[in-house]
């Protein structure tokens, strides 16, 4: 909400302790991509295993696999907001982004940071790197299995069910690796701008196009609704 306001207005500030809530959140919510990983599993044992589905997805691991996600994120969130928001700001305080989160407030502080960015690569390596190669693990065999298929229908269904969702990772993991397993001195704010509108604004705007637009029901839906508009129109 914080950054879209400041994209309105002319007043493009936050406070001190507002800079600290969007962190927080960002970082939280960033985390919680982890998910993308479940889901993949999830594609996986429905296709690879799918007599052992209710067994390998049932609740109890479903909601194992929501906690560990949410859980591991906020905890990892804090510790990286407390630590930021502790260093000497004794520079400009203007950030050179759109929004808080941790390599935009790197430039400011004016002490050496170059410990603590190993603690940012191991974080993202951690939660990012693994998550995203559980996905390219789980699809791999799955596309394993596809090819095997006698059924042409199944091979299509299974491929259109996975390929959705596989785009959505890569965009999403390929921009935040970029961004948060470089080292500072290898940061250019321009192009870290860029970047972060890929993770931050286009992935979530695609999500519900890339899922949503191949079911018969919605695309059904939509077309009602556009012809409800355009009979309203004439």
């Amino acid at each position: 909400p914080k950054m879209a306001t400041n994209f309105l207005s002319n007043s493009k500030t936050i406070a001190f302790f507002g800079c600290e809530i969007q962190t927080f959140l960002f970082l939280t919510l960033g985390g919680t991509e982890a998910l993308l990983a479940f889901m993949s599993y999830d594609r996986h044992v429905a296709i690879c295993h799918p007599s052992h589905y209710p067994v390998l997805m049932s609740k109890t691991i479903c909601l194992s696999m929501v906690t560990c996600a949410w859980a591991s994120s906020s905890i990892n969130a804090l510790i990286h907001t407390l630590h930021v928001f502790q260093l000497p700001f004794c520079t400009s305080r203007i950030i050179n982004h759109f929004f808080c989160e941790v390599p935009s407030l790197m430039p400011l502080v004016c002490q050496d940071t170059s410990q603590y960015e190993y603690t940012v690569l191991f974080s993202g390596l951690v939660i990012l790197l693994l998550p995203f190669m559980a996905v390219l693990a789980s699809y791999a065999q799955v596309l394993i299995v596809v090819y095997q298929m006698s059924s042409g229908k199944g091979q299509t269904k299974a491929i259109s069910t996975c390929s959705s969702h596989l785009i959505v990772a890569s965009l999403f993991y390929g921009t935040t690796l970029s961004t948060y397993t470089r080292p500072h001195s290898l940061h250019y704010p321009e192009e870290d701008k860029v970047v972060a509108v890929f993770y931050s604004i286009i992935t979530p705007l695609l999500n519900p196009f890339i899922y949503s637009l191949r079911n018969k029901e919605v695309m059904g839906a939509m077309r009602r609704v556009l012809g409800t508009l355009y009979s309203l129109r004439l």
